[in-house]
């Protein structure tokens, strides 16, 4: 959430930057800073009021002492008349404040100065690449549904009975290989300083609030409406919100944090060739790494985290391209973002496997986690947060890009988790 002050001081900026992202309301700047300001008004209003009363309340004692019961009847009337006034402004604070919270909230972040302009993907811009993508498949080679149920990996129609469509089930050795993966990757990110966490795979409304997922503008969370719970859509939720109305010292960061979940997400209105197989589902599995940094090295720690899950892409020798997302393409809560694709040659095209992003202060502010700095003063701290990786469209381009004509092989740095170096 961005914060009232930044708004007031910058109004015009704050349009400008909101322009980039392609918001199409920037009257609610100004409808903000108006309701800002009557609840200023309000605010000093009932102030005032209260003194009175306070001030009255004192000298009611005094007359009631020195005998003066006139006096101080009279008082206590006026008395009376103030906390009446009192209670009227207090009622319309509460309902000014939670307009402005309201409307507050609708403001997506503020993209960075390094965010390029445009509005859909095909203007995201490539910030290097790595791995051959030229890669020339055996002449029988097929996409990896097709793989799926040769080698019998993954069971989408019974996933679909027990439950629905994009839930699927993992099978003996495809639900080998997954939990390979997902160990590769911890062992991968706790090697590099980060904590492993297993956390709740349901939130309260707090926590989904805290780090933007609510208001659900695009309606893709499950709602477990008996208990007013959410299914997570990343782990980054239940992590973030660790520090949700903490003070942290400045030693204490960077907090470097990783996890393992299960993703839940609706997904609405996917459909046609680009959701066949593994490339969208509604249950998927992610290994996600989060830094709670300080903000003036953010942006460090976000070069320092792209470079992380680069190295993580290398290892498993797949064809890849990191982008850095126009302001069109960009998610509600961060301030820049990159992408990782990899290359699926038997589908030939681009898969997204990762996003790495700075929020700066946006969840922070929500959440309220702040940090002292050597002066003593409060600050807000940024959050960053990156897939570690997708595990189900990385399976998918390990499928096709490994196939041949006597099996699939499996990358060399998966052999000890996965316990053989090809499916046959």
């Amino acid at each position: 959430m961005l914060q009232v002050n930044v708004l007031r001081q910058k109004p015009d900026w704050v349009k400008e930057r909101l322009a980039v992202k392609n918001f199409n309301h920037p009257q609610l700047v100004d409808e903000i800073i108006a309701l800002d300001d009557e609840r200023k008004k309000l605010q000093a209003a009932y102030d005032n009021a209260q003194s009175q009363i306070n001030s009255a309340s004192k000298d009611i004692g005094k007359l009631m002492g020195q005998g003066k019961k006139d006096e101080a009847e009279t008082l206590k009337a006026e008395v009376a008349t103030h906390k009446t006034q009192v209670a009227a402004l207090n009622t319309q604070m509460t309902e000014v404040e939670k307009n402005l919270h309201d409307k507050l909230v609708t403001l997506p972040n503020l993209p960075s100065a390094m965010v390029p302009p445009g509005k859909t993907p095909e203007d995201n811009v490539v910030v290097r690449s790595g791995g051959d993508d030229n890669i020339q498949l055996y002449a029988g080679a097929v996409p990896h549904w097709d793989l799926i149920q040769t080698y019998d990996l993954v069971d989408f129609e019974t996933g679909s009975k027990v439950t629905g469509r994009g839930f699927p089930f993992y099978k003996g050795r495809g639900a080998k290989l997954q939990r390979a993966m997902i160990q590769y990757f911890l062992d991968f990110n706790t090697a590099a300083g980060y904590t492993e966490f297993i956390p709740p795979f349901m939130v309260n409304e707090a926590s989904a609030y805290g780090t933007g997922q609510l208001p659900d503008k695009e309606g893709q969370m499950y709602h477990v409406t008996e208990d007013n719970f959410y299914l997570i859509p990343t782990s980054e939720v239940p992590l973030t919100n660790i520090y949700r109305d903490e003070i942290l010292k400045e030693s204490d960061l960077p907090i470097k944090m990783t996890a393992y979940s299960p993703c839940f997400r609706r997904e609405a209105g996917s459909f046609g060739k680009d959701v066949r197989g593994l490339n969208r589902l509604h249950q998927f599995e992610k290994v996600e790494i989060l830094q709670i940094a300080h903000p003036d090295k953010s942006y460090d720690v976000l070069e320092e985290m792209t470079h992380h899950i680069e190295k993580l892409v290398q290892s498993l020798e797949l064809p890849y391209r990191i982008l850095k997302l126009c302001g069109g393409d960009m998610g509600f809560t961060s301030a820049l973002t990159y992408d990782f694709e990899v290359f699926s040659a038997a589908q030939q095209r681009w898969l997204e496997v990762s996003s790495v992003s700075n929020m700066e202060s946006y969840q922070t502010n929500r959440l309220k986690c702040r940090f002292k700095d050597a002066n003593g003063k409060t600050q807000l701290a940024h959050s960053l947060n990156g897939s570690s990786l997708a595990l189900p469209r990385i399976l998918a381009s390990i499928l096709e890009n490994n196939q041949t004509e006597h099996g699939i092989k499996i990358p060399q740095v998966l052999h000890k988790y996965f316990g053989a170096e090809i499916i046959s």
